[in-house]
């Protein structure tokens, strides 16, 4: 059976700009302002347009070896930054910032295979997301992934204009490298803290990555094996 093509987040939005604009176009038509109906007009298929867009779907399928990660959204990668993550997984990190605009497909994939170890909605403020305390105090999701080689952690990060995200998991929930996990709506932030000592960078600030496309990081040879 074909997967659908849209989000299924993206029915009610899309339904209802259809219907609130037309129904404007159909009043106003009614009351002979056929200016302003045209306006409503194209504002239901132009607004509509753009939110099947936004939250389209696409099938993806990537050839990397087991040992490389993929990269969880579309976007630019804006840090790679050594840091010590103490929430999760109480370690030194790598963390690959990925920054995501209005038209990045907005569906998220895991980075690596396994095991959701830990699932938290934290609610909080809404700084720009190029600051670095928005890892930190925006509103956000962490979702902790681990298997047999290594752990990660995906942190779901909204801004100022951004007021949701939302996954689609459960608790020990058992992931395939590459599937989808959730979205962030309208523009957002992804952050993917890797463990420093298992594995090697492969992105740079400024590239453009892909969710379930893009090789972000490698296992290094001691853990590969």
């Amino acid at each position: 059976m074909m997967r659908p093509l849209l989000v299924k987040d993206g029915y009610l939005p899309i339904a209802g700009l259809l219907a609130g604009f037309g129904v404007m176009g159909v009043l106003f038509d009614f009351f002979g302002c056929p200016g302003l109906s045209t306006l409503f007009y194209a504002l239901a298929v132009i607004s509509s347009g753009f939110m099947v867009y936004f939250f389209r779907d696409p099938e993806r399928e990537s050839s990397a070896s087991e040992n490389e990660f993929l990269s969880g959204a579309d976007g630019v990668v804006r840090a790679v930054e050594f840091i010590r993550e103490d929430n999760y997984l109480k370690a030194e990190t790598v963390r690959i910032s990925i920054f995501l605009n209005p038209f990045n497909v907005h569906v998220n994939r895991t980075p690596m295979a396994g095991v959701v170890k830990a699932l938290n909605y934290t609610p909080g403020r809404h700084l720009l997301t190029f600051q670095n305390a928005a890892s930190e105090f925006n509103e956000h999701s962490s979702i902790l992934i681990e298997n047999s080689k290594t752990r990660c952690l995906v942190k779901q990060i909204v801004g100022p204009i951004v007021r949701r995200v939302v996954y689609w998991l459960s608790l020990e929930q058992s992931l395939a490298r590459g599937e989808r996990i959730g979205m962030m709506k309208f523009g957002s932030r992804m952050d993917m803290y890797f463990l420093k000592s298992d594995v090697r960078v492969c992105v740079k600030k400024g590239d453009q990555v892909r969710a379930g496309l893009t090789v972000v990081a490698t296992l290094t040879k001691e853990n590969g094996t």
